[in-house]
This record gives C-alpha cells, sequence and structure tokens, in this order.
C-alpha cells in the first residue's frame, strides 16, 4: 500500500485538435473556447492564520449552500489527554470560529481511542453538517493498534447555539483501514475508505437518515473485470462525490499495470472513476486516463468534482511534475484529453484539489518553479487555476512561501521535515458568489521545541517548524 499509516504520524469542454499554422490555431482556439480578456482582474485573497498551539495539517474545506464553512484539520503534536481531527466553522468572508477536537469522546470496548488519522468534512443540502476521520484504537499496553472509520454526524454549523457536543460520533468499521472520504446527496451520506488488510479494496457505506444509521453497499472496485485485475492490490483511491443533479456517486482511483510491474512495483498509470446509479449497490468503472507503465499518478490523494447544477465532473492528477486536469460531460462515461493546469512560475507542481459550482470550475495546488518536488532548496506558494476556455489562468495566493525545501510524496515513508503539509490541502466554492476559499497548511509561521515535532529535518536543532492551517478567501 502506498500510504501507510504510522502511529501519532499525522498520512470541459471536449477537447479540440487543430493541424495548421500557430497563428491559425491560436485564432480557432479563441473561436471555440472565449477566452476572458483583460477586463477582468486576478482574482486576489484574504488570507487569515488558523493558529493552534499543537498546531494542524492536512486541512479540508466544504462550504453549505448558505456559505456556512466547516474545515477539519489535523492535529500536529500529539496530546494525550486531547488529541484527534480539529474542526472551525464559520460564514464566507468571516474569520471562522475554532470549535475543538471532533472526534475527541469516541470510545471502544477494551481500547483506548485517539482520532486524527484522517478526516474528510461535508456540509449536506439539508444544511447537516458530516464528518468521517480514522482513528487509532490502541490495546491497554499501546503496543499495537486497529485503525477504525468514525461517522460523525451534527446540526447545522450555521446555528448560534452549534457546539461539538451536539453532535452524534460513532465507530462504523475497525479492521484495518485508510483513509476516508465523506460526501451527500439529500439525506444519503457516503463514506468510502480503504480496507488496507483484504486485497486493499475500496469499501462504502451508505446512511439514509442524514448521518445516524450506516449499512455496508457495493464496493467501487469488485466486478469490474480487467479494472479489477489491474486495481485490487494495486490502487490508490481518492475522493467520493455524491451528485445531486443525477443522484450519481462517484469515487475515483489510480491502478497499476497487471503482470510483472504489479508484482514488484506500485506505479498506477490510469486514473479510474466509477459510477453507482443506484445509491453504491452497484458500479461501472470507465478509465478517465492513462499515462505509459511505470508512471506514477499517485502524488498523492486524488480530487473528483461534480458541478451540483448540471452533473459534469472534474478530475485532477499530478505525476509529482504537472497537474493535468480531465472532464466528463456524460457522467464518466467519456472523459476529455487531459490538459496541464500549472505553468511557469509553478513548473513543478503536487497536491491538486478541484472544485466546481455553476460552470465555475477552480484548482488548486502547490507550485515551485524548482525541477523537482524532491529539491531541498525549493521554496513553495499555493496556486489558485481557474478555467477559462479550453486552459487554466493561474493566480498565486500567498506572497511568502508556505514551506522550503522537499515535499515528499511517499506518505509515511517520508524523511523527517518533508511531511510537514502531509498529503493534501482543498478548495470549495461559495454557491451564493461563487468565491473560493482555500484552506492549506504553512510550515514557516509558528515553531515548536517537543521532542516529538518530526517537522525537524535531519540533524536540525529543535525548534523546528510547527505547521499550521491557514484558510484564505476570495475577495
Amino acid at each position: 500500500m502506498r500510504t501507510r499509516l504510522a502511529l501519532f504520524a499525522p498520512g470541459s469542454p471536449r477537447a479540440v485538435t487543430f493541424t495548421t499554422t500557430a497563428a491559425v490555431a491560436t485564432l480557432l482556439l479563441a473561436v471555440v473556447f472565449p477566452i476572458r480578456t483583460g477586463a477582468t482582474p486576478p482574482p486576489s485573497f484574504t488570507t487569515t492564520p488558523l493558529l493552534l498551539p499543537n498546531g494542524s495539517s492536512e486541512p479540508e474545506i466544504s462550504i453549505g449552500n448558505d456559505g456556512t464553512m466547516a474545515m477539519v484539520s489535523l492535529q500536529w503534536l500529539f496530546d494525550p489527554t486531547n488529541f484527534g481531527t480539529d474542526l472551525w466553522t464559520g460564514t464566507f468572508g468571516s474569520s471562522p470560529i475554532f470549535r475543538g477536537i471532533v472526534d475527541s469522546a469516541l470510545q471502544h470496548p477494551g481500547k483506548s481511542v485517539f482520532g486524527g488519522a484522517d478526516a474528510d468534512v461535508d456540509i449536506g443540502s439539508t444544511g447537516r453538517l458530516h464528518i468521517s476521520t480514522n482513528l487509532f484504537l490502541l490495546n491497554p499496553t499501546f503496543r499495537s493498534a486497529q485503525v477504525g472509520v468514525s461517522a460523525i454526524t451534527c446540526p447545522s454549523p450555521a446555528f448560534s447555539t452549534f457546539s461539538i457536543g451536539h453532535c452524534t460520533a460513532q465507530i462504523i468499521d475497525t479492521t484495518r483501514n485508510d483513509r476516508p472520504w465523506i460526501t451527500s446527496d439529500g439525506p444519503h451520506v457516503y463514506i468510502a475508505y480503504h480496507d488496507a488488510f483484504f486485497a486493499f479494496l475500496i469499501h462504502v457505506q451508505r446512511s439514509d437518515d442524514d448521518g445516524f444509521t450506516w449499512k455496508r453497499v457495493g464496493d467501487p472496485i469488485v466486478g469490474q473485470a480487467k479494472i479489477t485485475a489491474d486495481a485490487t492490490f494495486n490502487n490508490h483511491h481518492g475522493k467520493v462525490v455524491a451528485d445531486p443533479h443525477t443522484h450519481n456517486v462517484y469515487e475515483i482511483y489510480a491502478a497499476g499495470e497487471t503482470g510483472v510491474l504489479k508484482a514488484r512495483t506500485f506505479t498506477p498509470n490510469h486514473i479510474v472513476v466509477s459510477r453507482s446509479s443506484d445509491m453504491g449497490e452497484t458500479w461501472t468503472a470507465n478509465v478517465a486516463f492513462t499515462a505509459p507503465p511505470g508512471t506514477d499518478l499517485a502524488n498523492f490523494w486524488l480530487p473528483l468534482a461534480v458541478d451540483p447544477t448540471n452533473g459534469n465532473l472534474y478530475a485532477a492528477w499530478s505525476d509529482g511534475q504537472t497537474v493535468s486536469f480531465a472532464s466528463s460531460t456524460d457522467q464518466g462515461s467519456h472523459w476529455t484529453s487531459a490538459v496541464a493546469v500549472n505553468s511557469a512560475p509553478a513548473t513543478t507542481a503536487v497536491f491538486p484539489w478541484v472544485a466546481a459550482y455553476n460552470g465555475n470550475v477552480d484548482v488548486v495546488y502547490y507550485g515551485t518553479s524548482a525541477a523537482s518536488h524532491l529539491d531541498p532548496s525549493a521554496d513553495w506558494h499555493v496556486y489558485f487555476a481557474q478555467l477559462n476556455g479550453g486552459s487554466f489562468t493561474q493566480t498565486e495566493v500567498n506572497v511568502a512561501p508556505n514551506h522550503h525545501g522537499v515535499i515528499s510524496t511517499l506518505g509515511s515513508d517520508s524523511a523527517p521535515g518533508t511531511r510537514n503539509l502531509l498529503d493534501l490541502f482543498q478548495v470549495a466554492i461559495d454557491p451564493q458568489n461563487a468565491k473560493a476559499a482555500i484552506i492549506y497548511v504553512d510550515d514557516t509561521l509558528t515553531t515548536s521545541s517537543d521532542p516529538n515535532n518530526f517537522a525537524c529535518s535531519p540533524n536540525q536543532m529543535p525548534p523546528c517548524p510547527l505547521p499550521q492551517a491557514v484558510l484564505a478567501q476570495q475577495n
């Protein structure tokens, strides 16, 4: 498996091709994909650091139909008395309120339970807040642990009386799981997660009462003929997405080659999107993109977005150098040719995420002018790209770098100091104004001398960087 959890270690338009001169090609593209000219200035952002004493990383965000935001992030420094997943809520354009640790009260017989291994957040159309996190379930001697999946449902965070104490939290699986994702369509809520023990399948559970009770439904990989052969023991799953327009559910994952490559290495070169039209009971897989064998597209979690106003799908991925993007207008059956998103000065880009609403498509990523994400001298920035005709317009979000040095894509196998940003960050669009909110990580704002701070690079003496979440809202 590509990402093994370490104990307490925070793991369009259809493409058109012309054969003609450059000048004529430019003219034709301008006709087929109308491009906005200098009348619209590039977007700008207001940033708000969400500073916590123990730091946080790998943040995620959801925005409800009323502009209410919910953000979660994984606590960085381990606190045995209060460790888990941090939660903030607020309205778009405001400074969010820190609500506390949302999965700290979960218990399991004979185990000590700690949250904060992975997390995902969703504000449904009903207004309810849904969260899923990975949990460490430790035996009494703290020498071994299971990894479980939580399901947390809360009243609308727009309520002035909102508190974590009003949430219902439960453990829905304890069999060595990894990386849960959560999504909803009305009262139907879906959690998808990796089975880190049996064939690395992707399990899905569904709730039909807005997150209170759960049942297993079909798995997106099982029964997909050759794609099953590619993907069992050989996949890297990404975001699960429910579409309120078609009521389909989609799951994206990367799969590798069969045969010798599958037996000896893990380089998933296929991007696959599975679709369920019966609320997760059965699935149909379609390949969205294929790179040459040996190309690794699992760098890192794969984003998938659906535009809830029209059902169009948008996927992105990184090969460690370039962020690529493809879209589908027929419920994932066919996909456009992939296009590159990042451009100079972001010549190297990793950790993309995508959001879509009412025809607006936004992609974010960490980018650097260095030639490789493994360059120890690299300065990294957050980039925001908007689909404009058939290409992307790129904007730098933060003037000062949010990270200096290597960004590892090896998960918990990463060297100390190279995984301070963990493995993802996110963007969401406010349905009320079509503006974007980005929550990312900056490890240049605060430091810590905690001896368990694995943000210290080799041979680095404390204090070392203490990662913190930052919220950037489009002006």
